[in-house]
């Protein structure tokens, strides 16, 4: 006879398998359908903002994880926001402009950009870009993020455009831009002058060099017994080919140096590195001269260039010298060394300007003779090969060592002196340091790290020698080439670019660009010439604040949050900062949330090379998106975040078994009405009030998760509720009335508004996190009134402080403690096969003192607790093979078959089983259920 439902999962049609991969396009598509995003805006309307603008990735590729990392964490917040009642709108962003652009395009076109014209260029950028943008925001969307996808931010848009010429005119106007000539990172692959934030370092192997230079003249600090012909400065550099652009030798003021005798001659070098510098030349006969000089007693020796005999080289004085390393003397090329520029600068009567050695390409100019023409980077081995020839080299050897790198080509990259447009920091540093200190820092340690960078760094370089971007809107006039910057020329040129774009700059003439009758301000020239650089594209990006948040009146200047990666403290938040201070004297963000970087499973860098990456794409195609957001909340973020097939298989099967409750859950209560059937709080059975009790806990830990952004708490409280208070306890031990009580018996009603209340709840507390699945649960909910037509439109949940009953928490806290003895001791008998299930058991358990009066109390209930067919309490130490609890020593007992007959419908072994003459295989119990 079948009797019903059986002691497994309840009936339900929610899916027990998720098929993430294929429900979740459905559940977008109902997103989409139905306008979810925009129906929560409409709710929220009116409502305090918070707004996170979003950092713009390059549209230039696939997505890699890290977008899937720092997307995810700014839609778990915005959708949490948004439920605790902000009215959160989401503008996403890309930046469309620069090098990664351009360069991408030449690479997969093979095109030479000097034969293009600049809008042709530009035109190709253009598509490449929007196409880009579409890829990548199907992508974004598959993620599960919410926002406007349709009216995203681009900063080739042409408000965007026009705002960023409108802050660098605000700069100029205040003086905070200026040209000049300065020793600048320079890529001679990509012909453009470089951010540090577009600089990466690399391990290289160099060349090193010890080189002499003849004395010229000595003063009074000439060794004794040695002429001009046997005497020499000794310097050391790891770059032989910039030895045609040395103007200088630099010494230290507070460094002692000496002379040395090597042979028939006499070097100079510092004292403390006399020994060292010897080693790696491997001269062991040398003798070191009397005497002791300071760095201030040689400054204005003069020695001669070691390839250019009619060039004299004088010492100078520089702090940047030091002993760590070479010979203390240091070989100083103002074309290619940021200190050996500043430093020659300080000597202007000496005539240490650049020569111009290498030009835009990287190759040698006529400025070194012989070599013109040739790739500087690659002619070391020339350099050296000529210093040997002319008796320079004293002697050669390699070391491995941390070299910059082009962010985008990838090759190695100089210092090239040139004249550039900087924004000058000094003007507005003290400002930006006053307002990073008004900014929350989330972790704290981002405060000290950009504060120490703003409060380093120099002068800004923001102009770049390419055509995609926006270009520095200066002219010149033809007479007298001053340069040409006003609130008029600013003003027209916005008006034009409003209409037309920045692609104007290149399709009109200067005549055209200027307002009508323009005369130049300084000389009254009326002929023009347009600078040809662009703006640095963290110019773009970093203008964003104006071009997006001041553009839209439902967003917000300054944000509530930018929220990126770690390395944007030398990227996006620092360019943002420094606009919006110097433009408004404010920042543009009042918190700044970092993550770390991706990383495998041993911690190693994602690199296709190596073969570790894991592409997002992949991880949804298998897995599905929640299964990946899940990742995202798992991990604490503000360090490296690791991921591999490892980690993604355990948090499948986290996922499963909080995929598992939710199923649970709505299978118990399918068929409740929580309208008509609930229970009131105080008429519930005491374990359905220490269920709620739970619940309101993992409520509060939750939210001040949420509150400060640590989702790995929310993602570790949520699976440990799940799996521990929720399956382990309490769903295993009502489930026998759940399935034996009749439908409307109040125990069975009390369990189920319990279960209710727990998945109205945790749905709603994960939907942040897990969109997809908290949705489809929504789905499956029973329909009350007043119910969401999504869960992404409904609030955080209300706090019920009455759930807090600190006496039902301490008794249930000990009576589970006294549980978990027990169910070791029943395991142990299910290993030795005593029982097979634990409701084959029936328990003696045996106490004394506190503990017997504590369970004297729980007597009649501690077989459900236990999930056991009987449960008998002695007072007594018990009998000798009775079994002590770990936690309780004075609780023991002793796990036996139950000698009763098993019940068919609610498998419990009962003596009544079989007393019924219509129902012979039931119990009592289930007799009376059934009738």
């Amino acid at each position: 006879m079948d009797y019903g439902k059986t002691l497994h999962l309840p009936e339900t049609e929610f899916p027990m398998r998720g098929n993430l991969p294929k429900r979740e396009p459905e559940l977008l598509a109902f997103w989409k359908d139905n306008d979810i995003y925009h129906k929560r805006l409409k709710k929220r309307e009116g409502a305090k903002k918070f707004i996170l603008h979003d950092g713009p990735p390059y549209a230039n590729g696939k997505l890699h994880i890290g977008h899937a990392l720092n997307k995810v964490l700014k839609d778990i917040i915005l959708k949490y926001k948004t439920q605790q009642g902000f009215y959160t709108k989401y503008v996403p962003g890309w930046d469309t402009h620069g090098l990664p652009i351009e360069h991408a395009v030449i690479k997969e076109t093979g095109l030479n950009r000097h034969e293009m014209s600049p809008l042709d260029l530009r035109k190709r950028c253009h598509d490449y870009a929007l196409a880009r943008v579409d890829e990548q925001r199907a992508d974004f969307i598959r993620f599960g993020v919410l926002g406007e996808w349709d009216y995203p931010y681009l900063t080739l848009a042409k408000h965007v455009e026009v705002a960023q010429i409108g802050v660098f005119g605000t700069m100029a106007k205040k003086g905070y831009i200026y040209k000049g000539l300065k020793a600048v990172y320079w890529c001679p692959h990509c012909e453009t002058a470089l951010a540090e934030a577009e600089i990466e370092y690399k391990e290289i192997k160099s060349n090193s060099i010890f080189v002499r230079f003849k004395a010229e003249d000595l003063g009074s600090h000439a060794p004794q017994g040695f002429d001009k012909g046997h005497t020499y400065a000794l310097i050391w550099t790891t770059t032989p080919w910039t030895i045609p652009a040395n103007k200088a030798i630099a010494a230290n003021s507070d460094i002692e140096y000496v002379w040395v005798k090597v042979g028939d001659d006499a070097l100079l070098l510092a004292k403390e590195l006399v020994e060292s510098s010897m080693e790696a030349a491997k001269v062991t006969e040398y003798e070191v001269l009397p005497g002791v000089m300071k760095g201030t007693d040689i400054e204005g020796l003069r020695f001669v260039h070691p390839m250019y005999e009619d060039r004299k080289v004088p010492v100078i004085l520089g702090d940047h010298v030091t002993l760590e390393a070479g010979t203390g003397l240091v070989h100083t090329a103002p074309d290619h060394g940021v200190e050996d520029f500043e430093v020659c600068k300080k000597y202007p009567d000496w005539h240490l300007e650049p020569i111009g050695t290498v030009g835009p390409d990287g190759k040698y100019t006529s400025a070194v003779p012989g070599y013109e023409g040739k790739f500087a980077l690659d002619m070391n081995v020339e350099m050296i090969k000529a210093l040997a020839a002319s008796g320079a080299l004293f002697a050669k050897g390699s070391l491995r060592h941390q070299y910059a790198h082009c962010w985008r080509c990838k090759n190695p990259i100089i210092y090239r002196a040139t004249e550039q447009w900087f924004s000058s920091v000094d003007g507005y540093r003290k400002k930006a340091l006053e307002a990073i200190d008004q900014v929350q820092w989330i972790p704290s340690w981002g405060h000290d790290r950009i504060y120490n960078m703003i409060r380093d760094r120099g002068d800004w370089c923001i102009s770049r020698q390419r055509v995609w971007g926006v270009p520095i809107p200066i002219f010149y006039c033809r007479e007298h080439n001053h340069a040409i910057i006003t609130d008029e020329t600013i003003a027209h040129l916005q008006e034009i670019f409003a209409k037309e774009g920045s692609d104007a700059w290149w399709a009109h003439t200067e005549k055209e660009l200027l307002p009508e009758g323009f005369k130049c301000p300084e000389c009254g020239c009326t002929e023009f010439r347009k600078e040809s650089d662009i703006m640095d594209v963290w110019f773009d990006s970093g203008c964003t604040h104006q071009g997006v948040l001041c553009h839209d009146p439902e967003l917000a200047y300054p944000a509530d949050m930018y929220l990126e990666g770690s390395d944007q403290h030398r990227g996006w938040f620092n360019s943002s900062l420094l606009t919006s201070v110097a433009a408004n004297g404010i920042a543009p963000y009042k918190a700044v949330l970092t993550h770390g970087f991706t990383v495998d499973g041993e911690g190693r860098k994602m690199s296709k090379s190596v073969g570790n990456t894991v592409a997002p794409q992949e991880v949804i195609d298998q897995y599905g998106a929640d299964v990946m957001r899940l990742w995202v909340s798992s991990a604490d973020y503000q360090g490296d975040v690791r991921l591999s097939p490892k980690i993604l298989k355990q948090l499948s099967d986290v996922y499963r078994k909080i995929r598992n409750t939710f199923r649970f859950l709505l299978g118990n209560i399918n068929d409740f009405n929580p309208e008509t059937d609930a229970v009131s709080y105080k008429d519930m059975s005491e374990i359905d009030k220490w269920a709620l009790l739970r619940l309101e806990q993992v409520l509060e830990t939750v939210t001040e998760a949420y509150e400060n952004y640590q989702f790995h708490v929310m993602y570790h409280t949520i699976h440990n509720f799940c799996t521990v208070d929720l399956s382990s306890i309490y769903l295993d031990v009502t489930k026998d009335r759940m399935y034996t009580e009749k439908t409307d018996a109040r125990e069975r009603r009390s369990a189920q508004t319990a279960m209710y209340i727990i998945l109205d709840t945790l749905v709603k507390i994960v939907s942040p996190v897990l969109s997809f699945t908290a949705e489809e649960v929504w789905k499956y909910m029973p329909a009350v009134s007043g119910k969401e037509e999504s869960v992404l439109l409904t609030d955080w949940p209300e706090y019920h402080k009455e759930y807090l009953d600190t006496d039902l928490a301490a008794r249930w806290t000990k009576l589970l403690s006294y549980r978990s003895d027990l169910t070791r001791i029943l395991e142990g008998a299910r290993q030795d096969r005593t029982i097979g299930h634990s409701l084959d058991a029936a328990v003696t358990i045996y106490a004394t003192g506190d503990s017997y009066t504590f369970l004297k109390e729980w007597e009649d209930k501690l077989a459900t607790l236990l999930i056991v067919s009987e449960a008998t309490l002695v007072e007594g130490a018990g009998p000798v093979d009775a079994v002590a609890g770990e936690e309780h020593g004075d609780m023991k007992a002793v796990v036996a078959a139950s000698a009763y007959e098993k019940c068919e419908r609610c498998w419990k072994h009962d003596k009544t089983v079989g007393t019924d003459a219509d129902h012979k295989t039931l119990c009592h119990r289930c007799v009376s259920s059934l009738e």
